[in-house]
């Protein structure tokens, strides 16, 4: 196959007109900077980003190219099918719920990023503590997208797949080193654009190539493989309501979405904006779900691709790129590959500015120089970008091995995160040791589960673990069990270790987080001694007064 020099031109194109509006935002935020905090107008747009804005630049954050390549993949494996895809709905719980119970404690106190709560509460020590899941999330999710694009020119483009990782890292971190949120966003809105043309236009010419069958058909019953519908089977059930509460929850706790919440202009803006992005995203996947029922509908020994198919070929994660190369005239497949790279950057800049306002505004303003200047902030948070986003390019040339390292890092965003913030959000009075002892609990339970991506046997075997083709699967819903775990033990350690500082039971020299105040130590209550009369011994505890 040689270079597809329309489909490079196009790409290039593309890839100036993203940069052209990335740039012409950060102008837009240098205006800005003149009536607000630099560091504000970079982490969260001086909130007061439009709803058109916002709705796509949430929508398309989670449209990202792992999105949509995924679906079609899950749809078209033979031992999944429709039935097992998940994220759609899952998004949609997350953003209501998110909505409903997240977006007004959040906004209340003008937060910045949604680790300030959590410092506010457990302190600086356990708040750097807490930023490291979702640090290795963001950058393991960068690197993971990045390799996606990379494969899926090397297949349409036909060039090595490291100069699309290269370049492709390189535009994200200009325009959003030069914009912050602006440019994130306003480069959104024509990534999603972009992604819904270019994706829907490729859909009736795979649907009608003559090498497939129909859809309607297949679905239902067996022709080249099993139907794509898929289907659930008992024994699989709670594996199955396990992802779905991972994939619902498990993408709350992140700066990603909270970004988004705290530059909206009010609540209500924040709530309507979380709502209809959830519905944004099953929009958007309806072509990736057409397309790997296609795939599964063709018979692949009638075109170029030839047999053995891409499942047995071990290539399933690269069916979308395949059906738009092999089954979609040139000029389509040009469009497909404008769309996936399109959901990747539009993915990536968020990644990359929520790791770096986190890193500059949690760690550095708050913990290294507490005296930082806005142009410090700012210039901290710039140069976190080249660094990380270096790092996630560097990550992207291992390929699957970065897809498993951020399914595990995302699991315990999910089992150790989302406890936590629930805890400083909604539960009063849980302290520091509950949050240290909930996550390391939390995080050996997950590690002791085992994961077989990264060929971590379990140690414990939950009811239902099972050995398939020597390796463990754990049927029984152990990620949110985990969760609920960690949840447990950070109500419960927080609230007996302040019972045991209060009653004297633990003397206040051990309260080495300062968690109790001098105000809630229990004063003994008066000794009398029998031989001297009533004699009443007051221990008086500055700055409580105590009158007899």
């Amino acid at each position: 196959m040689a270079l597809n020099i329309p489909g490079l031109v196009a790409t290039i194109v593309f890839y100036a007109i993203t940069l052209a509006t990335g740039i012409w935002a950060a102008w837009k935020t240098k205006k800005e900077e003149k009536n607000a905090n630099r560091s504000e107008v970079a982490m969260v747009g001086s909130r007061n980003m439009n709803i058109f804005v916002g709705l796509f630049t949430t929508t398309a954050t989670w449209v990202g190219g792992g999105y949509i390549n995924g679906t079609s993949e899950i749809v078209y494996l033979p031992t999944r099918g429709l039935a097992w895809v998940l994220a759609p709905v899952g998004y949609v719980l997350a953003f209501i719920i998110g909505g409903l119970f997240f977006v007004k404690p959040m906004r209340s106190k003008s937060y910045m990023t949604m680790m300030d709560p959590l410092q506010e509460t457990y302190g600086n020590t356990m708040g750097t503590l807490l930023f490291l899941p979702t640090l290795i999330g963001d950058v393991f999710w960068f690197a993971a997208i990045l390799s996606a694009l990379g494969a899926t020119m090397s297949v349409i483009l036909d060039i090595r797949g490291y100069l699309a990782i290269i370049i492709s890292a390189c535009t994200v971190i200009l325009y959003t080193l030069l914009g912050g949120l602006y440019s994130v966003a306003y480069t959104d809105v024509i990534q999603l654009v972009f992604m819904m043309v270019s994706l829907w236009t490729c859909v009736p010419f795979a649907l009608l190539n003559s090498a497939t069958k129909s859809i309607y058909y297949t679905a239902v019953n067996e022709l080249y493989q099993v139907p794509w519908i898929g289907k659930l089977e008992t024994e699989y059930l709670g594996r199955w309501l396990d992802e779905l509460l991972y994939v619902a929850l498990g993408s709350i706790p992140w700066q990603l979405y909270f970004q988004r919440v705290l530059a909206a202009s009010s609540s209500r803006q924040a709530r309507l904006t979380s709502y209809f992005a959830g519905f944004g995203c099953v929009f958007m996947v309806i072509p990736s779900v057409l397309i790997g029922a296609v795939a599964a509908s063709t018979d692949w020994n009638q075109t170029s691709y030839g047999l053995p198919t891409p499942n047995e070929r071990g290539e399933s994660s690269m069916i979308l790129p395949i059906v738009l190369q092999y089954l979609c005239p040139t000029y389509v497949s040009i469009a497909g590959l404008g769309a996936i790279a399109a959901a990747v950057m539009s993915s990536a800049d968020s990644a990359l500015l929520s790791a770096s306002s986190m890193l500059a505004h949690n760690i550095y303003r708050k913990i290294l120089r507490k005296k930082a200047t806005e142009k410090e902030v700012v210039c901290i948070m710039r140069v976190s970008m080249v660094v990380f986003g270096a790092a996630a390019a560097g990550l992207a040339f291992l390929s699957n091995s970065v897809y498993d390292l951020w399914f595990l890092s995302g699991e315990l965003v999910y089992a150790l995160l989302f406890p936590q913030l629930c805890c400083v959000l909604f539960i009063p009075n849980t302290n520091t040791y509950g949050s240290a002892a909930g996550f390391f609990f939390g995080f050996l339970l997950r590690l002791l589960a085992g994961e077989p991506s990264l060929k971590i046997s379990p140690i414990i075997h939950y009811p239902g673990c099972s050995l398939v083709d020597g390796v463990y699967i754990q049927l029984f819903p152990f990620k949110t069990f985990t969760m609920l775990l960690t949840l447990g033990t950070i109500i419960a350690v927080s609230y007996l270790v302040a019972f045991l500082f209060k009653r004297n039971i633990l003397p206040r020299r051990w309260d080495v987080c300062s968690v109790i105040k001098e105000s809630e130590v229990s004063v003994p209550l008066p000794e009398i001694d029998e031989q001297a009369g009533l004699q009443i011994k007051i221990v008086y505890i500055n700055p409580i007064e105590i009158h007899i």
